[in-house]
């Protein structure tokens, strides 16, 4: 009972992180569940979270758009024109932004869990996690494969 509340709390903090992250101001919904980030992508999410989303995890235009599957001028037109982005990559970003987290918090910062991304890892076939990033169900699998360390279960 007492991990569960635990992690419930460790949960609800993540959020109103990946909420500060994205910006409130494009955010105006509160998350309690991956469901959430359904339905607020659905509305339409602001390109500029993109630019919220690269700056805090500190990462180049390149790895984003190899994140998002989609090229650098595009980010950059996207941006420029204060486009709402289409659902999909609304949530993709939801649930990046949410591995990254969890993984900063399961490594204890950021730059270890940015290593281990690209660590070949024998639990997925010896890829490295960042592979499968961008492939569909890849982010769960990561984050799955993250779970298991957090709880101590051989990786």
């Amino acid at each position: 009972m007492l991990k569960e509340k635990e992690e419930l709390r460790r949960t609800t903090e993540r959020y109103e992180t990946l909420i500060r992250i994205l910006g409130k101001k494009y955010i105006k919904d509160e998350i309690e569940s991956p469901f959430d980030f359904i339905t607020i992508a659905t509305k339409g999410l602001n390109s500029n979270v993109i630019l919220n989303f690269r700056k805090y995890f500190e990462i180049s235009r390149g790895f984003t758009a190899e994140l998002l599957n989609i090229s650098e001028p595009t980010i950059y037109r996207w941006i420029r024109m204060d486009k709402k982005l289409e659902r999909n990559y609304s949530i993709q970003l939801f649930e990046l932004a949410d591995l990254f987290l969890y993984g900063s918090e399961v490594f204890e910062n950021r730059e270890n869990f940015f290593k281990w991304l690209e660590l070949p890892n024998t639990a997925i076939g010896g890829l490295e996690p960042k592979e499968l990033l961008e492939v569909p169900g890849g982010i769960s699998k990561v984050k799955d494969l993250l779970g298991r360390i957090d709880y101590g279960v051989y990786s």
